[in-house]
């Protein structure tokens, strides 16, 4: 058992609820297994139709891997327990692909933040969004790059959304998650109780229909994703990170100056190797997007960028990293096609079996 992932059935329905609130529900490796181990035992348990994934708290879903974790045993030996950060990666990145080909419905009541490796957790199923639901692939803000499958569900979103979303890390709504394709259904919080009695009251094998004829109901509002649309498409389907800040350069509207705003505290490195990384993930499936991923996180912590990322916003919080290179202008084709070469061979990568 887990003190941070509670499982039960009822009903027909196997629930899981993420109970770290204090971290929001940052996963931990102890949490992915825990998390792992529930859906291996469901699915071949006749008793279990449906499955569904919520958090003890409105407050956040899941806002991701727990990065203090990464920093700490990034810099550590494999005495000091750095081998850790190797089976974190390969057996969340196995989860992620668990999730996206679980054979019942899998249901994610995505409430309040949802970033990372929640998404991860996520997209591969059922998704429901609420009022609260502040969502982002934020990455590139600590140095990494949008993996959990994000070279997957990314690049499959509309239009040059997946690149914006990805280069930039911004936070998006409910309403702008279902624009995107990255949300399925939408539950007001005023009618909470009714969702709550209907998830309860309902037997798992009829759970999926009943939620999409509740959701049917209710409307998210107005998406500001759709509303900069045209803007989004134009300057971010520009073909490399440099082309598009210089298209954003040349538009003096308001969007164009935040975009750039945004782009000028991220990491110029690894917004270059996201661009590149969705832009190979259209071509792959979901098992080849992580494997892909899998490889690109070997070679981020062997370069560094993201210990330094925490380290400025996590552990110091001085908000002042220091990514190398500095400056968009030093990062070179050679720089970003290093993080896409193999690692191990084809009958040696630890997702092989996906």
């Amino acid at each position: 058992m887990s003190e941070t992932i509670h499982t039960s059935v009822s009903n027909g329905t196997g629930l899981i609820v993420l109970d770290r609130p204090k971290a929001l529900n940052s996963l931990s490796l102890e949490m992915v297994r825990a998390i792992t181990r529930a859906l291996r035992c469901w699915r071949d348990d006749d008793s279990v139709a449906a499955v569904l994934v919520r958090s003890s708290s409105e407050k956040a879903f899941c806002a991701g891997g727990d990065i203090r974790f990464f920093h700490d045993v990034g810099r550590a030996t494999p005495q000091g327990g750095s081998a850790l950060l190797e089976d974190f990666f390969t057996e969340e990145y196995s989860l992620n692909h668990l999730v996206h080909f679980y054979p019942k419905p899998y249901i994610a009541l995505m409430d309040g933040v949802v970033m990372g490796g929640g998404m991860g957790i996520a997209q591969g199923g059922v998704r429901i969004v609420t009022d609260k639901t502040k969502m982002a692939m934020p990455e590139v803000n600590i140095g990494l790059f949008p993996d959990v499958g994000g070279s997957y569900f990314l690049s499959h979103a509309p239009g040059a959304l997946g690149y914006y979303l990805g280069v930039t890390g911004v936070t998006i709504t409910a309403a702008d998650a279902l624009y995107a394709g990255l949300a399925d259904h939408y539950a007001p919080l005023a009618d909470r109780a009714a969702l709550d009695n209907l998830l309860a009251a309902t037997p798992g094998a009829q759970l999926r229909d009943a939620i999409a004829a509740y959701a049917a109901a209710h409307e998210a509002g107005a998406s500001a994703l759709a509303v900069d649309r045209a803007a989004i498409d134009r300057h971010f389907s520009a073909g490399s990170v440099p082309a598009i800040i210089a298209s954003l350069q040349a538009d003096t509207s308001e969007f164009a100056a935040k975009t750039l705003q945004v782009i000028a505290t991220r990491s110029p490195l690894m917004m270059s190797v996201t661009h590149e990384l969705i832009k190979r993930g259209a071509a792959l499936d979901v098992a080849g997007c992580l494997r892909m991923e899998r490889t690109l996180v070997r070679h981020n912590f062997e370069n560094g960028e993201v210990i330094e990322g925490v380290r400025a916003l996590v552990i110091d919080k001085d908000n002042a990293p220091h990514w190398q290179p500095a400056t968009l202008a030093e990062v070179t084709s050679e720089m970003v096609q290093r993080f896409f070469l193999p690692v191990w061979p084809d009958y040696a990568h630890p997702l092989r079996h996906l």
